[in-house]
């Protein structure tokens, strides 16, 4: 039997320590083929409320064992998605319709978030604080207790993983929702791979499902915390039920990123970050590159230069030799060609692209635009690169600002305007001469305005403040004296 051999997990139910899917099962779809790839059962309201009785209760277990003991189990998991990487890249090339290199990049990534979280047992769990009472004081890092973790369909297992992991390795247990179209990806990997790594039983389980999935776990008294990717529409609805019931909410939400390309700009080198920054995985990025912004003295030539790039770039089945694949599924397909034909409409022109053929989207540069143009203005998740140009470093702020949306920011060009530029902008993560597409393990990951709560994941500080409790601790040799 394979690792992923969907005798495993197809079907109605899973095997134990996983979910039952009553609410019965979805097709899990190829993209590029439509080919049926299995089945996945799907999670209903009872699933999710079981599922967090039996977390809890598993939960005090887990974070009991030493601390050696829970990073050896998040150093095997590492290994054993490098282990099975060939099978792993199949997967998820043909479930999410990734090309070779994105698909490598999952598993690079998903390797290196355990083998970084594998540390943060070990890590100092608090700080020994002054006091004028005759009594040690300490506040000391507690697991939070069941985290639920709910991931998109874009990147599946970066996206679950980056919470999965850290979050176990501080003790927690974990209820993972993956997006019901990449239910493999975004969760039977992860799955299969704790288990090889020796994960007790209920520490994680895995609940495929749609809306009332994630708002049955916001609603689960056990569940903490919800760490939740993907839209800013869907991320305010999961804050409102965290608020609502007291439970702590990291949402890492959309994005309607600004590349800038600075005068004096290498104009090949930057439409070459531009068209990877846009295009990449078919734009289906929340990082991508939206809105490019080309200052007026160099647009002409760079609208050119991306053009070029966009009408060469092979479209098709992403196991073959192509640079872009296909769009997850028809309605997101159609969402980015009602932006592109109200783009049009609006007065703006479709320098490249702007057709489909099936779910395969051709990689399309708009120029002429303004800023209510709704392919400036909304987030696109589509192979698209609307360019508009600036005048001065104030300009470019300003219309940068006026968006919504502050996930990251690429500034090419002169290092010192740059610099200058980065102060005056709202956004999570700034790349200076780099597009705007980055992720790696140990760095802090957020946005800021609409793109989310700040950064909740990457690195040791963001991951130990994102999925444990502060707990205050006093002690002293006898009872204290008091005055009743």
């Amino acid at each position: 039997m394979s690792f992923l051999d969907p005798s495993v997990w197809g079907g109605k139910v899973y095997t134990e320590g996983w979910t039952q899917g009553s609410a019965g099962t979805v097709d899990v779809l190829e993209p590029a083929t439509g080919e049926v790839l299995g089945q996945a059962g799907m999670a209903s309201s009872d699933d999710v409320f079981a599922a967090a009785t039996r977390a809890a209760k598993a939960q005090k277990l887990w974070a009991a064992k030493r601390p050696e003991e829970r990073a050896a189990v998040l150093r095997r998991a590492g290994q054993v998605f490098e282990d099975h990487v060939d099978e792993l890249h199949t997967w998820i090339q043909r479930e999410t319709g990734a090309i070779a290199g994105k698909a490598a990049m999952e598993t690079h990534v998903a390797a290196n978030e355990c083998f970084d979280s594998a540390a943060l047992p070990h890590h100092p769990a608090g700080e020994v604080l002054t006091s004028n009472e005759p009594h040690w004081s300490f506040a000391r890092r507690v697991p939070a207790g069941v985290v639920a973790v709910i991931s998109p369909f874009n990147f599946p297992l970066i996206l679950s993983i980056r919470s999965v992991a850290p979050a176990l390795a501080l003790g927690n247990a974990v209820i993972l929702k993956p997006d019901p179209r990449t239910p493999v990806s975004g969760g039977v990997m992860i799955m299969r791979a704790f288990e090889e790594a020796g994960l007790p039983a209920g520490v994680l389980q895995l609940l495929p499902g749609g809306a009332e999935t994630g708002a049955a776990l916001s609603e689960a008294p056990e569940v903490r915390i919800v760490s939740f990717t993907g839209s800013t529409a869907a991320g305010r609805k999961v804050g409102e039920a965290c608020g609502r019931n007291l439970k702590r909410a990291h949402l890492e939400l959309g994005g309607n990123n600004a590349l800038v390309v600075l005068p004096g700009a290498d104009v090949a080198a930057a439409a070459s970050a531009g068209a990877f920054g846009a295009f990449m995985h078919q734009g289906q990025v929340c990082m991508t590159s939206g809105r490019h912004l080309v200052h007026e003295s160099i647009k002409d030539e760079y609208i050119a230069a991306l053009r070029q790039k966009a009408e060469n770039l092979p479209v098709g089945d992403p196991t073959g030799q192509v640079a872009l694949g296909p769009i997850i599924d028809e309605k997101q397909r159609d969402n980015v060609d009602r932006i592109v034909r109200g783009a049009k409409d609006a007065g703006a022109t479709i320098e490249a692209g702007g057709t489909y053929e099936n779910l395969f989207y051709a990689p399309t540069v708009i120029s002429a635009i303004d800023r209510d143009n709704p392919a400036w203005a909304e987030e696109i998740f589509g192979p698209v690169a609307p360019v508009m140009s600036f005048t001065t470093v104030e300009e470019a702020a300003e219309i940068i600002n006026a968006n919504e949306y502050g996930l990251s920011l690429g500034i090419l060009g002169d290092v010192g305007e740059a610099m200058k530029l980065a102060d005056l902008v709202d956004a999570g993560k700034v790349h200076i001469n780099e597009q705007t597409v980055a992720d790696e393990s140990n760095a802090p990951m957020g946005g800021v305005k609409a793109s989310g709560t700040g950064a909740r994941f990457g690195g040791y500080t963001a991951n130990i403040e994102a999925f444990t409790e502060v707990q205050w601790v006093t002690m002293r040799p006898d009872i204290a004296p008091y005055p009743f």
